[in-house]
């Protein structure tokens, strides 16, 4: 259907270039248009709600509306709406901000540079890891690990770090120095009669022999998201990050936890590194760092990466790395609301008290005739459609499956985001009950409605 004329949809036809986005596909179809939010609905512009399933893009963690944050905006922006961190200046809400997030930060970091996005975050801390090892005199040891399937970014650096082959083609990235160890999906990837134990080992003992065959010597640090976002929803085997960090410790690699996705309170505890007890030294956070009200990442440092890099800057004569909007206060004046309300209303204690219900209707699904399997912790998951659910075999990528049952939750009033053939969910974390119990019937609704159109097409095996 040709798109109307000087339309919303038709305007951002002429001149919008779409990220993630097939743009021919966007040319003829014209997008589809979010007016407003408010809790975990949002609104297109022909009227129709939606249950945000997706928060926006794994972030808006306390839904839409929240008219505290509004507050402390409005507020900033009235008293100071820009200023820098550069050449020693700071501002309150900087100040204010470090010493918060720091404060509920894992101890074994100490000091926070702020960024204003995920990938922004990660090169800052690919930055620093070799400005580190150049400061202790180790210049080869520049090789950073990411793993297979595993999402840090689309800059130059964090797309090299990204192992999605997406993220690759058609950009000439990864870059040199990039290297990447298995996927641990165990659904996947696990042997026959391999326990997930045994497979934790065994991607253990991958990752000793890539480093060992690199050089020991050359590998500065290893990166992993506790759970897998983009790249599906993964969620490490058993033992799988006890037995990483012994191999890192072994050979003297940096461990970086990227809790972009996991980060406050998302698993059922404030951060992922907690509830797998990851021990890293450096986490990056970004996304509900600020519930995606305005742009800010930090990438939190251990003090003796720290010590190392302040004495290399004053031989130096600067830490020659920043932007010009790192630690933007009004920001960061969002993100030390945003903080200060995960603790005054316990959004803590409110996601352990319906991560239960969650996961159990998430579980539901593994009895569907189109799940393979269901991944999840706390209030995160997803579902990996197969085409034949005995064998685990998976559907064409021409089938587009993802993103055809995608479409039909739109139907339902209900958006997801689909990551190949598995179907995620990551709600704002202030969802209720009854809003949980909403979301998974309309999946229910449009699952069904799947199966019967692609069981027609005879794509399905029912």
């Amino acid at each position: 259907m040709p798109l109307k004329p000087n339309s919303p949809e038709a305007r951002d036809v002429a001149y919008l270039v779409h990220p993630y986005t097939n743009l021919r596909a966007n040319e003829e179809q014209g997008p589809m248009i979010i007016e407003k939010g408010d809790g975990v609905y949002v609104w297109d512009n022909s009227g129709k709600k939606y249950i945000e399933g997706m928060a926006g893009l794994w972030s808006t963690s306390l839904g839409f509306q929240h008219k505290r944050l509004v507050a402390a905006a409005t507020k900033q922006l009235e008293t100071l709406p820009y200023y820098h961190l550069f050449g020693q200046k700071s501002h309150p809400p900087g100040i204010d901000l470090a010493e918060k997030l720091l404060s509920v930060a894992p101890k074994t970091v100490s000091k926070v540079f702020f960024n204003n996005s995920g990938s922004e975050a990660n090169d800052t801390a690919i930055k620093i890891i070799w400005y580190y090892n150049n400061a202790r005199g180790r210049h080869q040891k520049k090789k950073i690990i990411g793993r297979i399937n595993g999402y840090h970014g689309i800059t130059l650096a964090s797309s090299s770090l990204t192992g999605r082959s997406l993220n690759h083609a058609g950009f000439d990235v990864p870059l040199e120095k990039f290297i990447h160890t298995n996927n641990p999906h165990y659904y996947r990837f696990g042997e026959n009669g391999e326990t997930e134990e045994d497979f934790a080992t065994r991607m253990a003992n991958d990752l000793d022999q890539l480093i060992t065959d690199e050089g020991p010597e050359t590998v500065a640090a290893f990166f992993a998201e506790p759970i897998m976002g983009a790249g599906g929803v993964i969620t490490p085997p058993k033992t799988y990050f006890e037995k990483i960090q012994a191999v890192l410790k072994k050979h003297d690699v940096l461990f970086v936890a990227d809790e972009v996705i996991c980060g406050f309170c998302r698993t059922g505890n404030f951060w992922a590194s907690e509830t797998f007890n990851i021990k890293p030294d450096i986490l990056v956070c970004a996304k509900a760092l600020s519930s995606s009200y305005l742009p800010i990442s930090g990438t939190m440092i251990s003090d003796h990466i720290y010590q190392a890099i302040a004495d290399a800057s004053s031989k130096l004569g600067v830490f020659g790395h920043g932007y010009t909007y790192s630690g933007h206060p009004v920001a960061a004046a969002v993100a030390l609301e945003t903080l200060s309300i995960y603790e005054e209303e316990d959004i803590l204690g409110h996601v352990r008290s319906v991560m239960g219900l969650y996961q159990e209707r998430l579980n539901s699904f593994a009895d569907h005739p189109l799940v393979g399997e269901v991944r999840g912790k706390g209030l995160i998951g997803a579902t990996e459609l197969v085409k034949d659910k005995s064998t685990k075999e998976a559907f064409s990528p021409a089938d587009n499956v993802g993103g055809t049952i995608s479409n039909i939750c739109l139907k339902h009033g209900l958006i997801l985001r689909p990551v190949g053939d598995s179907m995620c969910f990551c709600p704002p974390l202030v969802i209720t009950e009854s809003e949980i119990n909403a979301l998974f019937d309309a999946y229910q609704d449009a699952l069904n409605e799947g199966l019967d159109h692609l069981t027609k097409e005879g794509k399905a095996v029912a």
